[in-house]
């Protein structure tokens, strides 16, 4: 009988982990998650796969990416394969708000998976293949389209530490020849995505206004344009890399893009409503500085890992509006009982 293979997910509880740990799960994978120690549990995008339905197995550990130690403990535990380093303070306005913060997980935490992964591999003799998100935000001000080739021009402190982390891969990659590669992936969301993120804070507000709950939606810049896909197609690509001989870095992206304004006509039109009638102006939520325009150019991931999007941006927005529709309808239901 074979021995499944094992992979550990740092960010396991966020939108990518929790598809990621699906896609694996159903390949047959043992998955360990890493889980920061909170007195609040937040696990509701992974709760379904810890029933143990699935073909694989899943577990969880405690350990941080700010706390070295702890991952050099879950990783003699855990004993991967392979390593998905998923976890980060990914917010890009709130990267202002903490920025050291921003720059110790999202940047020096990838520093100290790397080191984990090498100590672990120099003490077992093991080959753990690393696969690191890296980001769209990279490119900040670079023009469009934006590939491998294209030089990384950050424009906020997320950008800045996913920079370091993208350079951290690399020179452990040419370093200690480690299998270790970078996913720059454009913008990806899902129903999954967190409320505070601009897809699901349109398509949420947008769903507690058609039921009564809602009479307003405050955002910022409109005009900024991003290459817009869901996250279950882009969690294949991060599968596909690791299984490639040789380690590299791949842009994933639909090679579209629309803007915030876009987004906006598809999720309101799909519920019959105008959205220049509720959406109001809230300088709050500009950026510092702002990253106008993100197209993706990913005919290396194509070519190399035949990977493709399924789902298209209308379908995205579609998928993400009915589900926020729901979700506002039957708050509304339990408003109606006093609950």
């Amino acid at each position: 009988m074979t021995t499944p293979k094992r992979a550990l997910i740092t960010g396991i509880t966020g939108q990518d982990g929790s598809y990621l740990a699906e896609l694996l799960l159903e390949k047959g994978y043992d998955v360990v998650g890493i889980v920061r120690r909170s007195s609040s549990i937040s696990r509701t995008r992974i709760d379904h796969l810890l029933e143990g339905t699935a073909k694989g197995t899943l577990r969880l550990e405690y350990g941080d990416l700010a706390d070295s130690s702890s991952l050099r403990h879950v990783m003699t535990k855990a004993q991967p394969d392979e390593v998905y380093n998923l976890a980060a303070q990914s917010h890009v306005r709130i990267s202002f708000d903490q920025p050291e913060y921003t720059a110790d997980v999202t940047g020096l935490g990838v520093l100290r998976v790397l080191e984990a992964v090498r100590d672990y591999n120099n003490a077992s003799g093991a080959k753990i293949r690393v696969y690191q998100a890296s980001s769209s935000e990279m490119f900040g001000s670079a023009p469009p389209p934006q590939g491998e080739a294209t030089q990384f021009h950050p424009r906020s402190p997320y950008a800045v530490a996913k920079v370091a982390g993208f350079w951290q891969i690399v020179n452990y990659r040419e370093s200690y020849g480690m299998h270790a590669s970078n996913g720059i992936l454009f913008n990806h969301e899902s129903e999954r995505r967190g409320e505070n993120f601009v897809t699901r804070k349109i398509t949420r507000a947008a769903g507690r206004i058609k039921v009564g709950l809602q009479k307003e939606l405050f955002l910022g810049n409109l005009n900024a344009k991003r290459d817009w896909g869901h996250a279950r197609d882009y969690v294949e690509a991060m599968w596909r890399m690791l299984q490639q001989d040789e380690p590299d870095d791949y842009v994933v992206a639909t090679g579209e893009s629309y803007s915030v304004a876009e987004f906006l006509d598809e999720v309101f039109g799909h519920l019959n409503l105008n959205w220049h009638d509720f959406v109001k102006i809230d300088p709050r939520f500009y950026r510092p500085a702002e990253v106008d325009y993100l197209l993706g150019d990913a005919t290396k991931a194509r070519t190399k890992l035949g990977w493709k999007p399924q789902i298209t941006f209308r379908e995205l927005a579609r998928i993400m509006t009915e589900y926020d529709l729901d979700l506002a309808q039957r708050e509304a239901h339990a408003a109606s009982f006093g609950i």
